[in-house]
């Protein structure tokens, strides 16, 4: 029976609510078998990521407090603090990345299923039929314009903070960039499912993104959020592909999809 939610369009606090009932919809017995494979997927990933990030964070930490003398280390303790600082959030925004990076190539055709049956759960009609093995091939293609978009952007960012981190009192405000780029990759990653389900060209999805970027901002920061907070992220990106399809459905299809597709 259909059960789709009226969320107010192009709001923060909408976003946010997206993934909060994306995650409430993982209980529905129709949608556990689909989300079975990615879990054991996070599972395993977060064992090893979460133990690589804690061993070289650590021995940079380490080694960084060596190459200061200790005749100074007094004078530029505070500095050093802000310095690790920019360093934890860029480790913690590499580990968030790493892991929905990871994970989304290796389940992306698993999420791209969760997505269909949530959309049918939802509203009671699905994306247009398709065989199996075109849409799996669909789905790594998508994958890979997703990364490439995100390796190019991603770079600049870095750089942006890198810049930023050098000038005093502009130094604090670094961080914030890399989460603003963070939460607008989620918001993409993660509400581009349903609409690669529909076949929505990847340009065409991010402007209407863009268009209801309140929402969108505020979606990607939910996700950003839990990915980096360990076990949390485990089940935050099936979460975040039912709560994409409920953004999907609410806000984006309307702007994405032909007029004659828009009841779909």
């Amino acid at each position: 029976m259909p059960m789709l939610p009226d969320y107010p369009s192009n709001r923060f606090s909408s976003g946010i609510q997206y993934l909060v009932d994306g995650a409430r919809l993982l209980w529905q017995p129709a949608l556990r078998p689909y989300i079975l494979v990615p879990l054991l997927v996070n599972c395993l990933l977060f064992v090893a990521l979460t133990s690589a990030l804690l061993s070289y964070f650590w021995h940079i930490f380490n080694e960084g407090q060596s190459w200061i003398p200790e005749s100074i280390q007094p004078w530029v303790a505070p500095f050093a603090w802000i310095a690790w600082i920019i360093v934890g959030a860029l480790f913690l925004i590499v580990y968030g990345y790493s892991f929905n990076v990871i994970t989304n190539f290796i389940a992306a055709p698993f999420y791209g299923l969760l997505a269909e049956r949530c959309q049918l759960l939802l509203t009671g009609e699905g994306p247009p039929p398709e065989k199996l093995w075109r849409m799996m091939l669909r789905v790594m293609s998508r994958e890979f314009s997703k990364l490439f978009y995100f390796l190019g952007r991603g770079f600049l960012v870095i750089l942006l903070m890198i810049m930023a981190g050098l000038i005093p009192l502009v130094q604090l405000g670094a961080p914030l960039i890399g989460l603003a780029w963070g939460a607008w990759s989620m918001a993409i990653q993660y509400a581009d499912y349903p609409a690669d389900n529909h076949q929505v060209p990847f340009g065409h999805m991010r402007n209407c993104l863009w268009r209801r970027s309140r929402s969108s901002f505020g979606f990607g920061a939910g996700i950003m959020a839990c990915s980096v907070i360990p076990v949390l992220n485990i089940f935050a990106m099936p979460a975040a592909v039912t709560g994409g399809t409920l953004f999907w459905l609410n806000e984006i299809r309307h702007d994405a999809l032909p007029r004659s597709n828009k009841s779909v």
